[in-house]
């Protein structure tokens, strides 16, 4: 009886099918979290006072992507966004996100006198201001694709009544939920 030589083929040893899966899975989970934080939603950091009361120096933020796809920002909400060109001009990175509220939607005339925000001649109750503005604003009209924002600590905020209107297409999202500091956990 005459045995053939067989020509085994070698095994991938334990170790390294187990190194294999584990790098698998680790790139997976990275594709997952850069489409996540891409289109969806990500962490953001409040690096001044322009919106106290409702937000303070040093929160942590989730920003939702996702809901401007399908409609408008609407007045009340907090958006995060790129600096509009009128900002870069000033000195303003592209990526240096800004955040303020929706005030005056397109189509809307905004003013301010009185130390009142008024639109189409209309106040505004504004329950989440630190204090009244302490200066005026002629009557401006928001054009389409466009939005007017202000920060929540009227007097100390460079929003839109010093640069001018929000371009829709520079807006990152809207702020939905603190999640840090632990004691002020909660929707935004």
């Amino acid at each position: 009886m005459t045995h053939e030589p067989t020509t085994a083929t070698p095994t991938p040893s334990p170790t390294w099918k187990v190194w294999w899966e584990n790098i698998q899975i680790l790139v997976i989970a990275l594709i997952l979290a850069l489409m996540v934080r891409s289109y969806i939603a990500e962490p953001r950091f409040i690096p001044s006072d322009s919106m106290i009361p409702s937000l303070r120096i040093g929160d942590r933020l989730v920003v939702e992507k996702l809901s401007y796809r399908f409609r408008n920002p609407e007045m009340g909400e907090i958006v995060v966004f790129d600096p509009p060109p009128q900002l870069q001009e000033q000195g303003y990175l592209k990526d240096q996100a800004f955040i303020k509220r929706i005030i005056g939607e397109p189509g809307q005339t905004v003013e301010v006198k009185n130390g009142k925000v008024l639109i189409n001649n209309v106040q505004v109750e504004e329950p989440y201001i630190a204090e009244p503005p302490k200066y005026t604003l002629r009557p401006v009209r928001v054009p389409e694709n466009s939005f007017f924002v202000m920060g929540d600590n009227r007097n100390n905020s460079n929003d839109s009544h010093v640069w001018g209107f929000l371009p829709k297409d520079y807006i990152i999202g809207r702020a939905l939920f603190r999640f840090f500091p632990f004691d002020r956990i909660g929707g935004v």
